[in-house]
């Protein structure tokens, strides 16, 4: 199964010194991922040298939540996600990725959605779920039913025997999420999957999301540009610069929900963000 479609972390790469330290503080029981002082470098092209991409990143996503990474376009939020979802190496520092309470010997299910729905265009929209179901072994006799409830929970019931180029830009969109939900995963990683959609779709996209993840219920890492997105989706928000990318804020989203993107508080601290965020980006830039 190429890992560009899900990806089964079965390991916590956690330095000992930082492993003791998460436990005498409580982090392993309550932390689905705990990332520690991480640096990936990637090669100069045209030179021996390298240079930084990402330098000294610590983050704590918790059992459960949804948190966001903005930064700008390029500074290395892919990157992270693809370094957590153990797609790409790094350099130094820890990443730790949790068993779920109760769940000793085994690693947490990850599912990954792109910025692009990545299907398989000559397989039907059941098979390019169930492609991902035989991957992680699950029993094909639960097949069937992981394919109907999930098509039904992105609104694509029905579907099952369609192709990816018969379907809309946002439907394919749809597919992905139900193929990465099918999974059952415990930790979903989402990297700015709505930014190749016109602004009505990704509007609905992100109501729906939230609907959708009131039921799954996995934890959320989501990447995005977009700090609107991100208040509106988020329990937290981790602000991202660049050259080399550094996180330069952590807020937590204490607006309740349902939320509505005209909601004043939403707007509010919107405002307060982007200028927060640009001030800070342009004077790296």
């Amino acid at each position: 199964m190429s890992a560009q479609y899900a990806h089964n972390v079965q390991r916590i790469d956690m330095a000992p010194a930082v492993a003791d330290k998460a436990m005498r503080q409580g982090v392993m029981a309550s932390s689905a991922i705990t990332i520690d002082n991480l640096t990936k470098r990637f090669p100069a092209p045209g030179s021996g040298d390298e240079f930084v991409v990402l330098k000294d990143i610590s983050l704590t996503v918790d059992d459960g939540k949804f948190v966001s990474i903005v930064g700008p376009s390029g500074c290395g939020k892919s990157t992270l996600l693809n370094v957590i979802a153990g797609i790409e190496s790094y350099d130094g520092g820890a990443v730790a990725i949790h068993p779920k309470a109760g769940s000793a010997g085994s690693g947490p299910r990850i599912g990954y959605v792109f910025q692009s729905p990545r299907l398989l265009n000559w397989l039907t929209v059941e098979n390019n779920i169930n492609f991902v179901l035989e991957a992680h072994k699950v029993p094909r006799s639960r097949w069937r039913d992981l394919v109907a409830k999930n098509l039904a929970m992105v609104g694509l019931a029905g579907q099952e025997r369609n192709y990816p180029l018969n379907l809309s830009g946002g439907m394919q969109q749809r597919v992905a999420i139900a193929r990465a939900l099918a999974i059952e995963p415990d930790i979903l990683l989402m990297d700015e999957p709505f930014s190749h959609l016109d602004a009505i779709t990704a509007r609905k996209m992100r109501f729906d999301l939230m609907e959708i993840l009131e039921r799954a219920k996995p934890t959320i890492l989501f990447v995005t540009h977009d700090l609107s997105e991100a208040v509106f989706l988020s329990d937290h928000i981790y602000m991202m610069s660049t050259k080399p990318a550094q996180i330069f804020k952590h807020v937590a989203i204490d607006i309740p929900r349902p939320r509505k993107p005209e909601d004043a508080r939403v707007f509010d601290l919107e405002k307060e963000l982007v200028r927060e965020f640009f001030s800070v980006v342009e004077a790296k830039g």
